[in-house]
């Protein structure tokens, strides 16, 4: 189908619309903003708020782009999604929910990976507002995730771009005449399927929206009842073991949902439900554990699933497990300093309304790895902890520190530093042998992290002429001294000497021979120069990116110009120390033989 007679429709967006006219206009105007050859069809499921009158303008003002729909009140979104779904023509199909909303040229750059890769399913970065989003999957953009290898399954949401010739083949279609869940078979079948997977993690492409009145599905309460949803989950559960044989990709898959869709049920949910009601939720636990759980499952459990396990015959252990999980955890930094080479952290951590902890550590992770991780056990007494951290056996990178709060088996990982003492200052960047570690608080929530290497806090160092002087060769011959960190650094830290040309940002470099104690000899050929001004640097390197320090010129008078010929015509280099720092730079002047000549007559 090709829209107003113009080029064939790329992506159809289907939207399910039931008593949402007070949020029509914004998810309607970001679609119609998309950036694509687009259709918007709109299935009106027996709305009794004025949706339809809002929805018949619309499609009079946009012909041939929004198409509308009617169907008969069907109590979930499974039956007009199918329906849009069955009027779609593009290429492709993107689902949005009628109080969410496109984020700006998010079907554009979906609709781009997914040409580039020839994907099947392209999921792009979910925002939430009032409702929690999926994040695990979109730590980073990729061309091509494997369902074994990566979180994707983690979201089962329809949010997604689907390309329409593959649900049509295979005839993948929401469940119809449920309140919860239909998405999840749909995009459960739809991964078995799915060749290609795509991932945009760099730009919110969808906004999922939490009503203020409570209203939308998701947000009733009947939405969590724990037996309605483990009855729910065995469907799609079947589904992907039809078309997944046993082994560990059927193992991962199954992991998802015993983490996130069965053993979540014995969490807040199982607190929420009478103490009668417990013991059905936990044999209904049981009873897909005794036709899943495999050994390949269990090992991919963490400890407080596991602990879940163990108690399925105990409600009262089950509850504790429950209160557990779900007491906010109370953290404070209460001291940071260095002792030598290792920094010391002790704080006061908790959960509240809980006993003390049975053990407190601290987890180092790095930023763009979360899965690496270092592990530092903590000294404690009651509630209060210190550990050590040796940050020679962290490599380059930025880690950001949390404290785990370990109780009756289950353990809880919080963020570190947002709560501190009022009087708590940042420890001074130190040298570790040849890396500078910089500990810091990020700005936007004030946590703590580690910077190694000097990534993104600037390393503190001075680089400081003790005399200048000619040498044969037109050579300038540079002694100085290097601290870094207030401490002088090993000699193979030391790289190059650098010298930038202020107008045109041209370089040269020079060898630098270190000395031990920080010292330095440098012997720049000036004379090979060409005409500019050149600003002096040092470069180092201390575990992270190059690190350069501008050379102070020092309290000595810099040498003298120099003159010599350059090609055919005299030349003139003058270091100097600038007058603003004192730092070293230096001119380099071609001469006329007039000026060169009034120069010899003063």
């Amino acid at each position: 189908m090709v829209v107003g007679g113009g080029d064939p429709v790329d992506v159809s967006i289907v939207i399910p619309a039931r008593d949402c006219r007070r949020y029509l206009d914004r998810c309607l105007t970001a679609a119609l903003v998309q950036r694509v050859v687009k259709e918007i069809v709109v299935v009106d499921d027996g709305s009794t708020d004025g949706t339809a009158e809002l929805l018949r303008l619309y499609a009079e003002h946009h012909r041939g782009i929004v198409k509308v729909l009617r169907v008969e009140n069907s109590g979930g979104a499974g039956l007009p999604r199918n329906v849009g779904l069955a009027h779609a023509t593009g290429r492709y199909v993107f689902f949005c929910d009628a109080d969410d909303y496109l984020g700006p040229e998010a079907l554009e750059h979906l609709l781009a990976a997914a040409d580039r890769n020839d994907a099947d399913i392209v999921l792009g970065k979910i925002v939430g507002h009032g409702r929690r989003a999926p994040e695990s999957m979109f730590h980073r953009s990729a061309d091509r995730v494997e369902l074994g290898d990566s979180a994707v399954y983690n979201s089962l949401s329809c949010w997604k771009l689907f390309r329409r010739e593959m649900l049509e083949r295979h005839r993948i279609r929401f469940r119809e005449g449920v309140l919860i869940g239909e998405d999840i078979y749909f995009t459960v079948h739809a991964y078995c399927h799915a060749e290609t997977i795509s991932v945009v993690a760099d730009r919110d492409c969808y906004h999922l929206v939490s009503r203020p009145d409570g209203s939308s599905v998701m947000q009733r309460p009947s939405s969590r009842d724990p037996l309605a949803w483990l009855a729910m989950i065995k469907e799609p559960i079947e589904l992907m073991a039809a078309h997944v044989p046993p082994g560990p990709l059927r193992d991962h898959l199954l992991a998802r949902h015993f983490k996130l869709d069965i053993l979540a049920q014995l969490g807040a949910p199982f607190l929420e439900t009478g103490e009668v009601k417990r013991k059905d939720v936990a044999e209904a636990v049981a009873a897909l554990c005794d036709r899943w759980l495999t050994p390949g499952v269990r090992e991919r459990l963490g400890s407080a699933d596991r602990q879940r396990l163990a108690a399925l015959g105990d409600m009262d252990r089950l509850a504790l497990l429950a209160v557990i999980e779900q007491a906010p955890v109370e953290l404070r930094l209460t001291g940071l300093r260095w002792d030598g080479r290792t920094l010391v952290v002790a704080g006061e951590a908790g959960l509240t309304g809980c006993a003390d902890p049975d053990e407190i550590a601290l987890e180092l992770r790095t930023r763009h790895e979360p899965r690496r991780e270092l592990v530092v056990p903590a000294g404690r007494s009651g509630r209060r902890f210190v550990a050590r951290v040796d940050p020679a056996t962290l490599d380059s990178g930025i880690w950001d520190l949390r404290v785990s709060v370990e109780l009756a088996g289950v353990t809880r990982s919080v963020r570190l530093g947002a709560d501190r003492d009022t009087a708590l200052a940042r420890p001074p960047a130190r040298l570790v042998g040849s890396v500078a570690v910089l500990p810091y608080f990020t700005r936007d929530n004030g946590n703590l992290s580690l910077d190694v290497g000097g990534h993104v806090v600037g390393v503190p160092g001075s680089a400081r002429l003790a005399g200048t002087r000619w040498s044969l060769g037109r050579r300038l011959v540079l002694d100085g001294e290097i601290a870094v960190a207030g401490a002088a650094p090993p000699p193979e830290a030391v790289r190059r000497l650098v010298w930038r040309e202020r107008g045109s940002g041209s370089e040269r470099t020079d060898r630098v021979v270190a000395l031990a104690g920080g010292g330095f000899v440098a012997r720049p050929a000036v004379g090979r120069f060409g005409p500019g001004v050149w600003d002096a640097y040092l470069e180092l390197d201390l575990g992270g990116p190059p690190a350069r320090f501008r050379i102070e010129a020092g309290p000595d008078p810099v040498a003298g110009p120099r003159r010599w010929l350059l090609g055919t015509g005299p030349c003139v280099a003058r270091p100097y120390a600038t007058s603003n720092r004192g730092r070293l730079s230096a001119v380099v002047r071609s001469l006329s033989a007039r000026a060169l000549l009034r120069r010899i007559m003063r």
